[in-house]
């Protein structure tokens, strides 16, 4: 009896959405997909019943990965896509480092992987909501709302495994983790820009434009130009022009490595020995690492936040000092210095260089390390790696010229560029991440980073589904 068969009566009374009988239109698609990006958003309007308004979400040091977690604090999706890319790290990691062996290119496999990333997923989802809770994230609550509370962001949580679900299944297009994740770093940019909150404690407001029109008001009236240089570079960490100018970089340098490709030709045995080149992108694991890198720190802090008022509340053990030690404000829980917690937390400023150097130091090295590894386990487990891709090659017929017609011949060839690309993609994915959070880039530099890669994603998805529908033979040609 195979895994699959042993797991499927557990598999059943999972909640799920059947795929379509029929492969909807694009048109289809869009619509659905439409439909679960606005779920989400009134998700993200409605505040938790049943906990002390003002206390609804205050989390500390989690606050930098909301926007890689798609949350927004103190409403039904506080726990946001947190247990799905949680549950994705732990079968990622275990599968593509052979502890538990399940082959992702049979049909089987990947049923059985998909249950077992639900599975895991909706039990992560109780374990977090139990967490938050449990940590006093939400202040004093009495038995009757601690119960309310953990049910309404179970329940939210299902309803994003099962969006999620729904999309993955062709209801929709692309995945919930990616369209979340990017309509939260628009909104988040849009709202840096724009947002007319204020006037704060420098005398400015929340958004850039604002700040900027105030900055060069009071320039121009009173001779004064300190708002001024405060809009330019505002030393309380809110948005500025140089973070603005940061982004706008970033973003063009993105869409440069993103245009860079390494091709390898090959040979049709099909059509007459046609050749052509198959791309490789430079950036070969897209934006995964920076997602599971997020989810592994934010997973880190909310555990240490749960447990950190209970075994250590005043950082009198040395032992547990060592991965937790908290400063407890009124905007909740701040690392100090010398914990593992505190080194997750990405330095905020690009005067972190010359006041604490040693952060600046461990943080960039623990993130690249990081997204090196889970790059290399994304890349096995999602069917891209050498192997596999020869696979795929041979079944359509296609061998590089001057090299036999060998599944094993082929997979040494592309061994040479995928693993190269794959280590090099994610020690630079990880430097942009974390020159761009020193630059304070609006949105955050690894929600810019995200935002690019996916929008880029859904671009390519986009064209290629739009390629099928106009030219039905290509479809067929290609087995859709």
């Amino acid at each position: 009896m195979s895994v699959y068969d042993r797991l499927s009566v557990l598999f059943r009374i999972l909640p799920e959405v059947e795929r379509p009988s029929r492969k909807p239109s694009l048109g289809e698609r869009l619509f659905w997909t439409g439909l679960v990006l606005i779920a989400y958003f009134l998700m993200g309007q409605v505040p938790l019943y049943g906990i002390p308004r003002q206390t609804q979400g205050t989390i500390g040091a989690l606050e930098f990965l909301r926007i890689v977690m798609a949350s927004k604090r103190g409403t039904l999706i506080e726990l946001g896509i947190g247990p799905i890319v949680t549950s994705g790290i732990i079968w990622e990691l275990l599968v593509g480092s052979k502890i538990v062996n399940i082959d992702l290119t049979s049909r089987e496999g990947r049923r059985t992987f998909a249950g077992l990333q639900k599975l895991t997923a909706i039990l992560f989802a109780a374990l977090e909501a139990f967490a938050y809770i449990y940590g006093g994230v939400y202040g004093f609550l009495t038995p009757t709302q601690q119960a309310l509370v953990f049910i309404q962001l179970f329940v939210a949580s299902i309803f994003v495994i099962l969006m999620n679900d729904m999309l993955e299944k062709g209801w929709g297009v692309g995945s919930a983790v990616s369209l979340f994740i990017a309509a939260g770093v628009a909104q988040q940019i849009f709202w840096e820009l724009f947002s007319p909150i204020g006037p704060l404690a420098d005398g400015l407001y929340y958004g850039l434009f604002p700040s900027l029109i105030v900055g060069v008001v009071n320039f121009v009236t009173t001779g004064n130009a300190t708002l001024l240089h405060y809009a330019i570079l505002r030393p309380t960490g809110y948005p500025d022009l140089v973070g603005f100018a940061s982004m706008v970089a970033l973003l063009l340098f993105l869409a440069y490595l993103e245009s860079t490709k390494v091709t390898i030709p090959v040979s049709s045995a099909r059509f007459s020995g046609m050749r052509t080149r198959i791309p490789l992108k430079l950036l070969y694991v897209s934006v995964m690492p920076v997602i599971l890198v997020g989810a592994l720190y934010a997973n880190i802090v909310m555990i240490t936040q749960a447990l950190w008022p209970r075994l250590n509340p005043g950082n009198t053990n040395p032992y547990l000092n060592v991965i937790a030690k908290f400063n407890y404000t009124q905007n909740g829980p701040v690392p100090l210095p010398g914990s593992l917690v505190y080194y997750i937390t990405p330095p905020r400023s690009i005067f972190s260089v010359f006041y604490d150097p040693v952060h600046v130091a461990v943080y960039a090295l623990l993130y690249i390390s990081f997204a090196v590894l889970f790059g290399v386990a994304w890349i096995v487990t999602s069917g891209m790696d050498p192997e596999s891709q020869a696979e795929q090659l041979v079944k359509a017929q296609l061998h590089i010229p001057g090299f036999r017609k060998s599944e094993k011949i082929i997979a040494n060839v592309l061994r040479r560029y995928i693993w190269s690309l794959t280590i090099l993609s994610s020690i630079l994915i990880g430097l942009i991440a974390v020159t761009s959070d020193l630059l304070r880039v609006m949105g955050g530099g690894t929600g810019i980073l995200l935002l690019v890669g996916i929008t880029i994603q859904y671009y390519s998805i986009l064209a290629s589904e739009r390629a099928l529908e106009m030219y039905p033979a290509l479809s067929r040609l290609l087995g859709e």
